[in-house]
């Protein structure tokens, strides 16, 4: 191959290599992984994927990659499947607190891509690649598989296939552990051995081949070890994000954990969760008290359903009181209470549910006897906007009692006000905590 040494390879060499071996994968790929902005191989490292791959100075002062890594990452990103329809939002939220600026770690693939759309003509400019900007993070090239929605007119929307998503937060922690270790090796004098650069070693014909020592932690999983924690508390502590960084997903149990998910009722923590599942629970919130029941509910309330409901029982709060937060409790009796209600429509293929589902309410979970779910279908092709059902929130909270117990037994088994072993020895009242920052739901 042009530009070989030794088992290395030039940066160009690489980018021509990585396009290559990823042409016929499900992720599209750029060819400039090596080459263009985000990736700076001068720092000792460039991102494929989840993977890192070390750049090592060869003869002359080039900068030059393993192939074998390089043919590694690429392996790793052919198996990865993607579904185009199972998509991620990724922005813009609404109050959602901005990301910290790290010149350490430049991958930052969320703010990046914020910035460049909400920048005019962005999604446009984009999508043709008009400008001369790198278009790839990580080695993935975004703009081929971003997708752009409006919301009543006026809102965009942007999302990527939740694949990506988790492939780009892997990149990220595998960007912050790569330079915490790169910086405890420069602190440490005992250290004789740099943790990231190749390793000689000889193949079975003598020949010394390189292969770096990877900067992937083993993650360790989730047990309770947070549980019945106040967020405001544990929030403020030094050294949390951190200490996050360090779990799997509670939920997926296979991507690093990015956030601390909690619960917006009774602010306990919940579990360590990667951006993609903190995603997928999330409310789609079109005001505080007004909701759009998506798509994603599906795989909330019936595909997933078992690891979810195990999910947000961690909070004591709700699991003591067997419900679900007020957001996700709507979106369940929108979703599953009230699905028999809802209208359909003649399609080509037999028929198809009526609109968006849509739920709302009024009043608030502490006052459970003036608190009411008004589930409606908005979109109705026939123009119609129907009000299906209004159940007031203790029926809503009866029902769903009754569906835990027949759908997940075991975390219904698990819950009620005589299952208070979980709650901390230290008695709290299951209120919101009011020395938070806000009591907003999201």
């Amino acid at each position: 191959m042009p530009g070989r040494t030794d088992g290395l390879i030039t940066l160009v060499a690489a980018d021509a290599l990585w396009a290559d071996l990823t042409a016929d994968s499900a992720v599209p790929t750029a060819s400039g992984a090596f080459t263009c902005s985000p990736a700076h191989a001068r720092v000792g490292y460039v991102l494929l994927g989840g993977h890192a791959v070390a750049t090592v100075r060869a003869s002359g002062g080039q900068l030059s990659v393993p192939e074998a890594e390089v043919r590694r990452a690429a392996a790793e990103l052919n198996a990865v499947g993607m579904d185009r329809q199972d998509l991620v939002r990724i922005g813009p939220f609404r109050g959602a607190p901005r990301q910290e600026c790290n010149e350490e770690t430049p991958l930052r693939w969320r703010q990046r891509i914020t910035g460049e759309l909400q920048e005019p003509g962005g999604p446009e400019r984009a999508a043709r690649r008009e400008d001369a900007r790198p278009y790839h993070l990580a080695g993935i090239d975004w703009r081929q598989i971003l997708v752009e929605q409006t919301r009543d007119g006026t809102q965009r929307t942007w999302w990527l296939p939740r694949a990506v998503v988790r492939l780009l937060d892997a990149a990220e922690h595998t960007e912050t552990q790569w330079v915490q270790a790169a910086r405890t090796h420069q602190a440490s004098a005992a250290v004789t051995e740099p943790p990231f650069h190749p390793r000689q070693a000889r193949a079975a014909d003598g020949r010394q081949t390189t292969s770096p020592k990877g900067p992937t932690a083993s993650l360790r999983p989730y047990n309770k070890e947070l549980e019945g924690q106040l967020y405001s508390v544990l929030s403020r502590k030094p050294g949390t994000s951190r200490r996050v960084a360090g779990w799997a997903c509670a939920v997926c149990r296979t991507a690093p954990a990015t956030v601390l998910d909690h619960c917006h009722e009774h602010g306990y923590v919940r579990a360590p969760l990667c951006q993609s599942c903190n995603t997928l629970e999330r409310p789609d919130h079109l005001y505080s008290n007004d909701i759009r029941v998506a798509n994603r509910y599906t795989r909330l309330f019936h595909t997933d359903t078992d690891d979810w409901l195990r999910h947000w029982h961690r909070c004591p709060g709700c699991r003591a009181r067997t419900t679900l937060p007020l957001p996700h409790l709507a979106a369940w009796t929108a979703r599953i209470a009230c699905q028999s209600l809802r209208p359909t429509h003649r399609a080509p293929r037999g028929r198809t549910p009526c609109g968006v589902l849509r739920v709302s309410w009024a009043g608030s979970q502490n006052a459970p006897r003036s608190c009411l779910l008004t589930v409606a279908v908005d979109f109705c092709p026939s123009g119609e906007h129907r009000v299906l059902a209004r159940v007031p929130y203790r029926e809503a909270a009866e029902r769903f009692r009754v569906w835990l117990a027949e759908t997940a037994p075991a975390v219904a088994a698990a819950a009620g006000p005589d299952r208070l072993d979980g709650l901390p020895a230290q008695f709290r009242p299951v209120i919101a905590d009011t020395s938070g920052e806000g009591l907003a739901l999201f």
